[in-house]
């Protein structure tokens, strides 16, 4: 049917559908279009459908949901001079499209460069220990810095992660020593303290009995009962201590 057209008509049929195809855009609902119209900035478009004027128009696709952006692994070296090796990832979106275009060249490579650079910064102010011990500690005040640092650009850092942190082999093994001798010291300290309690308890128990004499003898009842009770040949005959007073008083006299 279009073979029957007159070409003229033809051409201006073509020329139209293509006016039409650049005219017409279809943004997705995660989707922003920063419009500038002759180098300027007009307005933000979408999501659905658009029309632009080819030739005059022209947009800057925005991206507006969570980015997640892995910062790759840093040369660190700590406020107690260890060398380390720090990755992290951080959470980030687009609130402000103009600003994210207008005020920036490329967002996503800036806000990649410094999150590297915030990251050596901040682990490099702090001490191994702190880093391995209050790492959540270290993620708030990389995120503060990023979102301080990212809000002109129309950007909202939400979560910043430290991934893994990759250690020298000689620092582990220091590491492990130092646990092991950790745990020694608390199984000393616990042993110190245990025998500490019992010498108390005695303590306690054998003035209970000095005010009693007859549960002394009581515990030798008891004592002789509990061997008995193990099925051996042994038999154990109690002498009371005060029997030998008399004889430790012509010690002492002669």
């Amino acid at each position: 049917m279009l073979g029957s057209l007159p070409l003229p008509l033809l051409v201006v049929i073509v020329l139209v559908v293509m006016f039409l195809a650049s005219a017409i855009k279809i943004l997705n609902e995660y989707e922003r279009a920063v419009l500038f119209r002759l180098g300027r900035l007009r307005d933000i478009k979408g999501p659905g459908l658009i029309v632009i004027i080819p030739g005059i128009d022209k947009i800057v696709r925005i991206d507006m949901r969570t980015i997640t952006m892995d910062v790759p692994p840093q040369d660190v070296i700590t406020k107690d001079n260890v060398s380390i090796k720090v990755n992290a990832v951080i959470y980030f979106r687009v609130l402000d499209a103009n600003a994210a275009v207008v005020n920036v060249e490329n967002y996503l490579f800036a806000t990649s460069q410094l999150a590297q650079t915030t990251l050596r910064s901040v682990c490099g102010q702090v001490e191994l220990d702190e880093i391995l011990t209050e790492r959540e500690k270290i993620n708030l005040e990389i995120q503060e810095i990023l979102d301080r640092s990212t809000d002109p650009w129309g950007i909202k850092v939400s979560l910043v992660e430290v991934k893994h942190i990759d250690l020298p082999e000689e620092m582990k093994r220091a590491m492990a020593k130092q646990a092991e001798a950790e745990r020694e010291r608390r199984a000393k300290v616990i042993n110190a303290e245990g025998e500490f309690q019992a010498a108390q308890k005695l303590i306690d128990a054998a003035a209970l009995m000095e005010t009693q004499p007859m549960s002394l003898q009581l515990r030798y009842l008891q004592t002789l009962n509990q061997i008995a009770a193990e099925n051996n040949s042994t038999t154990v005959f109690p002498i009371p201590i005060d029997l030998f007073k008399p004889f430790l008083k012509l010690a002492e006299k002669s």
